[in-house]
C-alpha cells in the first residue's frame, strides 16, 4: 500500500517520503480500514508517539496521521460492533502506524459509525479537533449555560469547534486570535473578538473557563482573569500558570465513540460546521505539509476516491 512514512525526528516535514509498506493485518480486536481521508495536525512530528512505542523504543520507519473516515476491510478476531464495508471515523491509537496511508489497522473500540450523508473529508476533519473541544468543555472544564468562555485560537480547528459546542451550551463565548481571524471566529459564533497582537487581554474581565492552546504568556495571563471556582484548560502540555481560585487541567485527547457520534450527529443536523482548509491528495499532501503558507483550517489529505 501506499504510505507517508517517516523515519528523521530531526528533519520533520521535509523527511517524509512516499513509500510502499504492508499491509497492516488486524489483531485481535482490531479492525483494518480502508482509509478514505485523514486529518493532519501540524504538531504531529513532535510527539514523542510518533517516533517511539510505549516502551520508548524507536518504532521508525513510522507512518503519522490519526484522524480517519473510511471503509472497514477486515475484522481481527474477537472484533464485535463492527462489520466489513461500514463507513466509519476514529482516532487512531497514538502509538501505532498513522492514517497517512491507504489502510490503517485500529481497535474497533475507537471508530464511531459514519453515516452515508457524512462525506470523508469531512469525517476525517472531527476526531481530533471535536474531540479535544468536546472534552475539555465538557469533561474537563465543566461548561453550561451561563458561564463565559474564552477561547484562545478561536478561527483554528480545535477553537471554532470551541466556540460552536461552548455557544450551543449556553455559554457566552470570547474568540482571540490575530487580527486576521476576527471575521472567521465571528463567523463560527464567538460573541466577540480579542485581537491578542493590539487589544489588551485584562479588558476581557472575569471569565469561567479558559480553554487554553497557546500557553506562555497568554496562559499566564489569562489565569488571572478566572473567576473563583473556574478552570483553565490546557492542551498545550502541563500548566505553568494557575488560577488563583479555581482548577488547572491539562489533557491528551481521548477516542471516545459516544462523543464522536454525538460531534458527528451535530454536523448531520447543521448545527456544527467544519473548519476544513486545504483538501490534497496523498501524492501532494508532502508538499502542502513543506508549505510556509499558514494553514487556514485543518488539512485533509484524500487517500482515495
Amino acid at each position: 500500500m501506499k504510505a507517508i512514512v517517516v523515519t528523521d525526528q530531526a528533519a520533520g516535514t521535509a523527511g517524509m517520503t512516499l513509500a510502499e509498506r504492508p499491509e497492516p493485518p488486524a489483531a485481535i480486536n482490531d479492525v483494518v480500514v480502508q482509509v478514505r481521508a485523514s486529518g493532519w495536525v501540524p504538531t504531529e512530528l513532535e510527539w514523542p508517539s510518533t517516533w517511539t512505542d510505549r516502551a520508548g523504543r524507536d518504532k521508525t520507519p513510522s507512518i503519522p496521521g490519526h484522524e480517519l473516515a473510511g471503509v472497514v476491510s477486515a475484522l481481527g478476531y474477537g472484533t464485535t460492533g463492527l462489520s466489513v464495508g461500514q463507513r466509519v471515523v476514529g482516532l487512531a491509537d497514538w502509538h501505532r502506524d498513522g492514517s497517512l496511508a491507504e489502510y490503517v489497522a485500529i481497535e474497533a473500540r475507537n471508530l464511531a459509525p459514519l453515516p452515508g450523508d457524512v462525506d470523508f473529508a469531512v469525517g476525517a476533519s472531527l476526531p481530533i479537533s471535536g474531540l479535544t473541544a468536546w472534552q475539555g468543555l465538557f469533561d474537563h472544564g465543566r461548561v453550561r449555560a451561563g458561564r463565559t468562555v474564552l477561547a484562545h485560537g478561536a478561527a483554528g480547528a480545535v477553537g471554532t469547534m470551541v466556540t460552536q459546542l461552548a455557544r450551543e451550551a449556553g455559554a457566552y463565548v470570547i474568540g482571540t486570535g490575530r487580527a486576521a481571524d476576527r471575521q472567521k471566529a465571528l463567523d463560527f459564533g464567538a460573541h466577540e473578538f480579542l485581537d491578542l497582537g493590539n487589544d489588551t487581554l485584562a479588558d476581557v474581565g472575569g471569565v469561567d473557563l479558559v480553554f487554553d492552546v497557546i500557553g506562555g504568556d497568554i496562559q499566564k495571563h489569562s489565569a488571572a482573569l478566572i473567576r473563583p471556582g473556574g478552570t483553565l484548560v490546557s492542551i498545550v502540555g502541563p500548566v505553568e500558570y494557575r488560577p488563583a481560585d479555581g482548577l488547572a487541567i491539562d489533557f491528551v485527547v481521548e477516542a471516545d465513540r459516544g462523543q464522536l457520534t454525538e460531534i458527528v450527529q451535530r454536523v448531520r443536523d447543521g448545527r456544527l460546521r467544519t473548519n476544513i482548509g486545504a483538501v490534497v491528495t496523498l501524492d501532494e499532501a508532502i508538499a502542502t505539509f513543506n508549505s510556509t503558507e499558514r494553514a487556514k483550517g485543518k488539512t485533509i489529505v484524500r487517500v482515495r476516491d
